[in-house]
C-alpha cells in the first residue's frame, strides 16, 4: 500500500481511544468451551469487549486491529489477556493460568488489583501513536491475591 494511503498510528489511536477508553477488552485466539457462556453469567461480564486475534494480521486494520496486531501482540503475552483502557494508559493482565484459562469469575478479582499487579502498561507517549511499553509482574503470576486474601480472612 502506498505509504500516504496507510492510516497513520496518530489517527488510529485517536479512533480507538474515542471508542474504548473507560472500558475493557479481552483479547482471545477462541474461548474453551463453555467459558464465553460462563463470562456472560458474571457480573458485568457481558460488559468486556471480546477480540478474537486469529484474524491478525490484517492488511488494512481496523483501530483496535491495528493496537493489538502492533502494540499487544508483540508483548508476547499468553491469551486471552485483558486490557483496561484508560485515559492516560492501557493495563495488560493475561487470563491463563497453567496453559488454560482462568475461570471467568476470577476477572473481577484481577480488574480489582490491576493497578498494581499487571503484566504491561501501555503508556500513551509522544509522538501520538506511540506507547511506553512497562512490565509488570511476571508472566508466571497470575494468581488474583485480592481473591486470595479474602478467602483467608
Amino acid at each position: 500500500m502506498f505509504g500516504f494511503l496507510a492510516p497513520r498510528p496518530s489517527r488510529q489511536l485517536e479512533q480507538f481511544r474515542a471508542r474504548f477508553t473507560g472500558r475493557s477488552l479481552i483479547v482471545h485466539r477462541g474461548f474453551p468451551p463453555e467459558w464465553l457462556e460462563e463470562l456472560l453469567k458474571q457480573p458485568g461480564g457481558g460488559g468486556h469487549f471480546r477480540f478474537d486475534s486469529r484474524r491478525l494480521p490484517a492488511s488494512r486494520p481496523t483501530p483496535v486491529e491495528w493496537l493489538v496486531q502492533t502494540h499487544v501482540l508483540p508483548l508476547d503475552l499468553p491469551q486471552p489477556l485483558l486490557l483496561c483502557i484508560r485515559e492516560e494508559d492501557i493495563l495488560l493482565r493475561h487470563l491463563e493460568r497453567g496453559g488454560r484459562a482462568i475461570h471467568p469469575s476470577e476477572i473481577a478479582w484481577f480488574l480489582e488489583e490491576l493497578e498494581d499487579r499487571h503484566h504491561a502498561r501501555l503508556r500513551f507517549g509522544n509522538p501520538p501513536g506511540r506507547f511506553e511499553v512497562l512490565r509488570g509482574i511476571s508472566v508466571t503470576d497470575n494468581e488474583a491475591l485480592s481473591m486470595l486474601e479474602h478467602i483467608a480472612g
